[in-house]
């Protein structure tokens, strides 16, 4: 697949973290992004994106939403399971560098439209009081333990016979 552009990665592995057993909706690939990136891009280079995915064969506009192929998804399977988004985000971008297209796919076209509806719908559920899952946990604090102090607790006298 050549060029890679900057947001093709980004859509294919947030589209990925939507769609799980169902093909993923607009608003969740949006808070996908969001987890992922910390911020959305403009909707007009998310249009672009969903096109040429579509159109490479990696994305399929399936019953109102958009699900991973079969290719995309050896893809994603490929991906470090443990580490940073970063890096994940860079060892997708090489694999879809070393991707030979089909040409077989049609264009998801999704309007930049209703792209910004579903980032304001994003920013709606995310400002509301409802839990967004897809939001990492945090992490807690350790406590620092104090030098000299023991680990584990004591070993029980023996009983008496």
């Amino acid at each position: 697949m050549y060029p890679i552009h900057d947001h093709d990665p980004l859509v294919l592995l947030a589209t990925a973290l939507a769609a799980k057993r169902r093909p993923a909706e607009l608003p969740e690939i949006m808070a996908a992004i969001d987890l992922i990136q910390g911020n959305i891009p403009n909707e007009e280079k998310l249009s672009e994106a969903f096109v040429r995915l579509g159109q490479n064969g990696l994305l399929v506009d399936r019953d109102g939403g958009v699900a991973l192929t079969p290719a995309a998804e050896s893809l994603i399977e490929a991906l470090p399971r443990k580490g940073e988004m970063a890096d994940r985000l860079v060892a997708l971008r090489s694999q879809l560098a070393a991707y030979a297209t089909t040409g077989e796919g049609g264009a998801v076209a999704i309007p930049a439209e209703q792209l910004r509806a579903a980032m304001l719908a994003h920013r709606a559920a995310a400002a509301g009081s409802g839990k967004n899952l897809l939001v990492p946990k945090p992490k807690p604090e350790a406590a620092k333990a104090r030098p000299g102090q023991r680990q584990r607790k004591p070993l029980p006298k023996q009983r008496k016979r």
